[in-house]
């Protein structure tokens, strides 16, 4: 594939508004993407993230919160990765919802490779974005960009689940600086053996006990399901 075969587009562009000067400051100076989903990108969107090699009951943690965002018309957006990643991005699909795919790669790079068809299917039915040109050659740093990006297109964030040298902590951290809703699984949270969730707490990130939380802080007024008021 060649570049000029990707559109691109300015982030608020993409949003259908303008940004704030906070979050101006590290914006991306272009987004490539390739899908069907309609642009400026459906609202109310949140990012579930966490471990590439996650628990089984941090995998279906992922699944439960997903599944609940998608029934009240969330749109799921993740980094594509092994683990919790690939889990909120197929919940979308299985459940007929709509995720969008934040890579760190350019758009015609798959990693991790085993991804390749799940890529694929959400450049088809959904959407894929990336900040980096064909060509590109893709380092760690990209990856922490492009968590800086995830946060930026999304109304919220969810930590599933992640340990001490995470990359979702750069997007934890991320969201809390531009003044967006940070959710932590409440496991993870009360886990003695982490330390950064207690320090993300003690500057505003919240413990997420029930998935259904989440609803109560996104900013279309989406409205708690009848079964939880």
């Amino acid at each position: 594939m060649v570049e000029a075969e990707y559109p691109s587009i300015q982030l608020e562009n993409l949003l259908g508004r303008p940004l704030n000067d906070i979050e101006s400051k590290f914006k991306p100076k272009i987004i490539f993407y390739e899908g069907s989903m309609e642009i400026p990108v459906p609202c109310p969107r949140v990012s579930i993230i966490g471990s590439r090699d996650a628990s089984a009951k941090g995998l279906s943690e992922a699944k439960e919160i997903s599944k609940i965002l998608i029934e009240n018309g969330v749109v799921i957006v993740s980094g594509l990765a092994k683990g919790i990643d690939t889990v909120g991005h197929k919940t979308a699909i299985e459940y007929g919802g709509k995720t969008i795919a934040v890579i760190g790669t350019p758009l015609n790079k798959v990693y991790p490779k085993e991804n390749f068809e799940l890529q694929e299917e959400i450049m088809k039915n959904h959407l894929v974005i990336s900040q980096y040109p064909v060509g590109h050659p893709t380092t760690p740093k990209d990856f922490v960009l492009r968590n800086r990006t995830m946060a930026l297109i999304s109304d919220a964030t969810v930590i599933v689940e992640a340990g001490e040298s995470s990359g979702s902590l750069h997007q934890g951290w991320e969201t809390l600086r531009i003044g967006r809703p940070l959710f932590i699984c409440k496991d993870v949270v009360e886990n003695d053996k982490l330390e950064w969730p207690e320090k993300m707490i003690q500057y505003g990130a919240m413990k997420l006990d029930e998935s259904t939380d989440i609803l109560e802080n996104l900013p279309t007024g989406i409205k708690m399901p009848e079964l939880f008021q």
